[in-house]
């Protein structure tokens, strides 16, 4: 097992491809004002993702993408975040999608992803939705909302529960409800935009919709990896829903990067009023950017730690475990929590510099706060861990 202990190099990531998101990371920063008024990522930025091939991360390689490691997918995720949050969700919600291609029939992953080198998979849920079964494939009626990133995708995916022709149910083995995701082009739903909230604006997570809509059957996957899954690399043997964890904990400790990096810059030269030194004078201060700067440090090395030991594993021929699955949920949603809290402390210490409209604190602030709200920053998590830790019965949904 001591050869399965993660090491520097494995921490480290693939530099070539890390490389590649330092390069772009400058033009992501300077369209966050354009990103943040349109709600958009602008077409400019778009090209230099594409060039970069940053949208095709975990796409498998016989589907014309890099499929890199977990390690290296956070690395990059970072590193945007860093320059604009709504960027590097896109880039993270666009990874996890992309792996579809490994539950798709090769020529349909080809037609799809393999063909298009700008093609961009996004998805969302959707509470009353359904697919009906009919010759071929199926009929596809409902709303989905918080489709990140599906304004500038070329397909969208729709989680359906499958009904059989008659109406009824169609149930597995276990009498479960069966589910699949539909696939079908970004030109073929009516959207409805949404998307006007606190932070992470320029994602454009909007609502679609469609209309008894026929799906071939070959266009719909199920996302448990264990089931359909045609690709034998390591990456498709985690699933989906472990990048989801480690890349969206990435846009967290991005995000606290660039607000501690920014803090310090006002700290060295904002007097506050009524004082006679600049605020890096002040011992609680210091003591706080300490503080937030060793916790922010630690959280991200117990992902990155947690993550390479398990990709060892599974590049050594094991499939990940529950408890493995437990170690990244757990490790993510604390990385998560801890950006926040040093955003917040970098916010609170700035004083009123921080409260103005674009300013680099406000926005992040914003930013963080609603990386919180979303699924995978639900403090309910620390509860499925718990449980699971004890023996109770615990939701491994969204583990």
């Amino acid at each position: 097992m001591d050869t399965l202990i993660p090491t520097s190099a494995d921490l480290a990531g693939d530099q070539t491809v890390i490389s590649r998101a330092e390069a772009v990371r400058p033009a992501v920063e300077a369209a966050s004002n354009e990103i943040e008024d349109k709600r958009r990522l602008p077409p400019a930025l778009l090209d230099k993702l594409h060039e970069a091939r940053l949208f095709r991360l975990l796409l498998p390689r016989s589907s014309n993408g890099i499929e890199t490691d977990p390690v290296t997918f956070f690395h990059v995720i970072e590193t945007i975040a860093r320059g604009d949050a709504s960027t590097a969700w896109c880039l993270s919600q666009a990874g996890g999608c992309a792996m579809s291609a490994a539950y798709l029939n090769l020529p349909v992953a080809q037609s799809i992803f393999g063909s298009d080198p700008r093609a961009v998979l996004a998805w969302g849920p959707g509470p009353r939705v359904k697919a009906i079964e009919c010759e071929g494939g199926y009929k596809v009626t409902g709303i989905w909302a918080f489709a990140s990133g599906g304004r500038h995708a070329t397909w969208l995916g729709a989680h359906c529960p499958i009904y059989q022709a008659d109406g009824s149910p169609r149930l597995d083995v276990n009498g479960v409800q069966q589910e699949r995701t539909m696939l079908v082009r970004t030109e073929d739903v009516q959207w409805t935009d949404i998307w006007n909230t606190v932070g992470l604006r320029g994602t454009a997570s909007d609502q679609f919709a469609l209309t008894d809509f026929f799906v071939r059957a070959d266009h719909s996957i199920t996302r448990d990896f264990e089931k359909e899954c045609r690709e034998p690399g390591p990456l498709y043997r985690m699933g989906a829903g472990t990048c989801y964890q480690v890349g969206f904990a990435g846009v967290a400790c991005g995000i606290a990067r660039g607000a501690l990096d920014s803090f310090v810059d006002v700290a060295r030269n904002k007097v506050p009023r009524g004082m006679k030194s600049p605020i890096r004078d002040n011992a609680v201060v210091q003591a706080g950017l300490a503080q937030a700067e060793v916790g922010l440090r630690s959280a991200r090395a117990y992902v990155l730690q947690t993550m390479a030991g398990i990709w060892k594993d599974l590049a050594a021929g094991a499939t990940i475990s529950i408890e493995q699955r437990i170690t990244v949920r757990m490790a993510a949603t604390h990385a998560i929590h801890k950006a926040k809290d040093a955003v917040d402390f970098a916010y609170n210490a700035a004083g009123a510099t921080a409260i103005f409209e674009n300013h680099p604190l406000e926005r992040r602030f914003r930013d963080i706060h609603t990386v919180t709200q979303q699924l995978q920053g639900r403090l309910s998590h620390f509860e499925t861990v718990g449980a699971w830790m004890m023996g109770v019965d615990a939701d491994l949904t969204f583990v």
